[in-house]
Order: C-alpha cells, then sequence, then structure tokens
C-alpha cells in the first residue's frame, strides 16, 4: 500500500499535474515540504527520502512537472519553459490550500525554486538547492544536453537500464548493479508493447533549442532572492554541474549559506546518501 496520496490537480490552460501527497505522521512539527525535481526526472525522485520526512512530521508533496511522469503532455512544446513550471507550482500550492512551504529542488527544480523565490518570496520558508545554484559549469551542461530527449523505446529494462548507466555512472562510479535497476525504474516506464521508455515527453528539449524569445533567467538575481530565507546547498563532491567554484559562488552572495558535500557523488546526488539525509533532516529542525 502506498505511504502518499495520489493527486491529480487540473491547472486552468487543460494541462492535468499528478504529485505524490505524503501525509506528515502524528503531530505536524512545520511546515510542509514540496520536492521539485529536475529535468528529465519525476516525483519518484523522492520516493525514499520523502516519507523519512513524513515520519518527522511534516506533510510532503512531491510534484511531477508537465511533460514528466504522469503528469500531463503540453501539446506546446513552447510551453515546456522554467518560467510555465513555476505558475504551475503556484497554482498546484493553491489549489491544495499549502500558501508557504520548505522547497528542496534537485537541479532543475532547484532553479524553479529559485524564481519562486524572485515571484513571490512570501511563499518559501526555507530551501534546500540539490546540486544546483547561480554559477553553472558549461561542460556538465552540454553533456546532459547530449543525451536529453532520447527516450526510446528500449527493448527491455536491462538495455535501458544500460543506458542509464552509460550516460550517469560519471555522477555514480561506485554504484552497484542494484543502484542502477532502482535508477531505471523511477525514470522509465513500460509500454503496453513491452517496451521501456524514459517518462518524459521528448519535446522538453524544442522550448530550449529554439530561438531565443528572450532574456534567459538571470540566476544570480533569482538566487539572492533567498538571502533572506535558511539555504542549504547539497553538493555533488565530484558534480560537473556545480563545482567548488560555484559553491564558493553561492556563499560569496550568501554567506551564511549552508552546504552539505556529498562524497564520490556527481550530479545530483539522490538525496539518499547518508551525508545528504543527514544534513537535510538536521537543517529541518530549524525550521518551524
Amino acid at each position: 500500500m502506498a505511504d502518499y496520496t495520489e493527486r491529480f490537480i487540473a491547472l486552468p490552460d487543460g494541462i492535468t499535474l499528478f504529485a505524490r501527497d505524503y501525509p506528515a505522521q502524528g503531530a505536524e512539527r512545520g511546515q510542509p515540504v514540496v520536492c521539485l525535481h529536475g529535468l528529465t526526472r519525476n516525483s519518484a525522485d523522492f520516493e525514499n527520502i520523502a516519507p523519512i520526512l513524513a515520519a518527522k512530521g511534516r506533510r510532503v508533496l512531491a510534484l511531477d512537472a508537465r511533460g514528466r511522469g504522469r503528469s500531463g503532455y503540453d501539446p506546446d512544446p513552447m510551453r515546456y519553459r522554467p518560467d510555465i513550471y513555476v505558475a504551475d507550482v503556484v497554482e498546484v500550492l493553491d489549489q491544495l490550500e499549502i500558501p508557504r512551504a520548505v522547497f528542496v529542488g534537485t537541479s532543475m527544480g532547484g532553479l524553479m525554486t529559485m524564481l519562486l523565490a524572485q515571484r513571490e518570496p512570501g511563499r518559501i520558508v526555507a530551501a534546500v538547492l540539490n546540486d544546483f545554484g547561480p554559477v553553472l559549469n558549461p561542460a556538465g551542461l552540454a553533456r546532459i544536453m547530449a543525451y536529453v530527449g532520447k527516450t526510446g523505446p528500449y527493448p527491455s529494462w536491462q538495455a535501458i537500464g544500460d543506458a542509464i548507466r552509460a550516460t550517469q555512472v560519471l555522477a555514480f562510479p561506485d554504484a552497484d548493479a542494484a543502484f542502477w535497476r532502482t535508477f531505471a525504474r523511477r525514470v522509465a516506464r513500460e509500454e503496453a508493447n513491452g517496451t521501456v521508455s524514459f517518462a518524459y515527453d521528448p519535446a522538453i528539449t524544442q522550448a530550449f533549442t529554439a530561438a531565443p524569445t528572450g532574456p534567459a533567467p538571470d540566476l544570480v538575481a533569482a538566487f539572492s532572492a533567498l538571502a533572506a530565507r535558511p539555504v542549504l546547498v547539497v553538493h555533488g563532491a565530484i558534480s560537473d554541474i556545480l563545482t567548488a567554484e560555484g559553491v564558493g559562488a553561492m556563499q560569496a552572495i550568501k554567506p551564511d549559506i549552508l552546504v552539505a558535500e556529498v562524497p564520490g557523488v556527481g550530479h545530483a546526488p539522490t538525496l539518499e546518501e547518508p551525508t545528504a539525509a543527514a544534513a537535510i533532516a538536521i537543517f529541518l529542525r530549524g525550521i518551524s
């Protein structure tokens, strides 16, 4: 039996979003936690950490962004944009009557958290940015763009698992076979004909490969919008996206930021690593 309630939230533009809603166990001990995943991922990424946080007395909402997981695909690929994703989050929170929350954002979810801080700072009680910040490594971004959009199908779970390992072993060099099987089950799904595909719309790439229609987000300004909030950054020690220099840039902007470095892991930590899980638990103890 699932330890969460399945939520399907209809947006004004006709897209329906899916979320896992984990109720607080026992007496509630603080504001809810909203978990936002990375570019090609979904709410399953938080299936381990979410119940742990719920057991500590916090409601946890893990959302599938449009075009990912069990959320609807957008017929207009140009709407796969961070500003739209942030507007979606606001709509979901309004419908579920969650005025304020702690945000845990992995990669793209970190960007969404920062942009939300600019748009509606009162929504954010505190933030955990998982391997994301205002200064990113172009080489790492290029590596990700080389495989995004290649969703399959693959002939078997073994085949897609091998493909995942080929693109992600740089981030998890010491992972065992069980890790890769779990990874595959979180990011992929079996089709009716028995093949296996990644659980996202391959069209998500079109919005950021098309000709620019406006200025790119100012990531320094977006991160600075969190300056008055408690922030923990979880940093993969061998990350090629958020490097040590990138963490230094965050510390220069926000000297009181907390940093948890996850040894032997790149972009992005799963948050199940002992270092990451312990840092988040300690961080949340000080957040009402």
